[in-house]
């Protein structure tokens, strides 16, 4: 068990049978009446975000989630297959489960598998993966205004918008919380 006052930024917590990530809190000490804890937390079984308030002093029960390093292997329909690299065993994750993900998995990329007590919960992405474009718009001749973006499609089939100066073939550093450009990646 752990104390509400000790929230911190991507603990991992039980709270009624489900699993949560803290990703931000907040504790108020109001003029009346008791202090409590604003939170915001993201379920890991369904993908959710929830804000929940609670009591100060109030206990929560920890989440030990353990992190296996796995490489994707392959795709066959709406299984995807992954190997653990220490011990060689495979196991398939559904479409369902990877939804976000599939825009940055590329085969033979290695990836962390989340679980909880046997259960498996997603995959951990770095924080930024290199993809090649595939496909992109044309820039305009005159349509040079500062910040001035372009479409481009990468490999995974993930749409960026990207400066005009990205050309097909490039490869690109994409952020993969949010799916933004942040660079073109060095050859």
């Amino acid at each position: 068990m752990i104390s509400v006052n000790d929230f911190k930024t991507g603990l991992t917590i039980v709270v009624e049978h489900d699993i949560f990530t803290v990703l931000d809190f907040q504790h108020v000490k109001p003029g009346k009446g008791a202090a409590f804890v604003r939170s915001k937390l993201k379920n890991l079984r369904n993908g959710n975000t929830v804000e929940r308030t609670f009591r100060a002093g109030e206990n929560v029960g920890r989440a030990h989630i353990e992190n296996r390093e796995m490489q994707y292997l392959y795709a066959a329909g709406d299984e995807y297959t992954f190997m653990d690299t220490e011990t060689f065993d495979q196991i398939s994750l559904s479409h369902e489960q990877l939804k976000w993900e599939l825009n940055f998995l590329k085969e033979n990329m290695n990836i962390k598998i989340m679980s909880y007590q046997g259960e498996i919960l997603g995959i951990n992405l770095p924080k930024s993966v290199d993809l090649k474009v595939i496909e992109t718009d044309a820039s305009v001749k005159g349509n040079t205004a500062q910040g001035a973006l372009k479409n481009a499609k990468v490999e995974t089939g993930l749409n960026v918008m990207v400066p005009l100066f990205i050309n097909e073939g490039d490869i690109l550093s994409v952020d993969t919380d949010d799916g933004k450009y942040l660079s073109r990646a060095s050859n």
